[in-house]
């Protein structure tokens, strides 16, 4: 974890519990403040052939920043999925709100398509932080 940037003590505690919420492997807040929030999908995957277990390939991200007096925030989400999942994620974040802001793919000659998507909402960091985990639970 990197050195921590200055934040108030509330802004601590909303990014520990965001981070605990989401199941966070790493989480750090950074310079702004923004509280960044990172984990790793685990799926069998080949790039050009090869076997690959990178965090590069299979990661989750979720960070939110801009903290209002109203307890609100900009919120921000995406990970990596399969092409089959795609549909399932979409409906998902969309049933609770949350703007889907791209779809798409980073590799070529990936078996099987790896997918990512992106989402993003202002909203309290604890309520998109458990709309996200309830909208990504069945990814695994």
């Amino acid at each position: 974890m990197a050195a921590q940037a200055k934040a108030s003590p509330r802004f601590r505690r909303l990014c520990n519990q965001f981070s605990t919420i989401l199941g966070g492997t790493e989480h750090e807040i950074t310079k702004g403040p923004v509280c960044f929030v990172s984990r790793n999908r685990v799926f069998k995957a080949k790039i050009l052939g090869r076997r690959t277990t990178s965090p590069v390939v299979f990661y989750q991200l979720f960070s939110f920043e801009s903290l209002d007096k109203s307890g609100r925030a900009l919120c921000l989400g995406e990970t990596a999925l399969l092409q089959s999942q795609v549909n399932q994620l979409l409906s998902n974040l969309r049933k609770h709100g949350i703007k889907v802001t791209a779809v798409h793919n980073h590799w070529l000659f990936e078996n099987p398509r790896i997918m990512y998507i992106h989402w993003e909402s202002i909203d309290d960091p604890i309520a998109f932080a458990r709309k996200t985990k309830q909208s990504i639970a069945f990814l695994g």
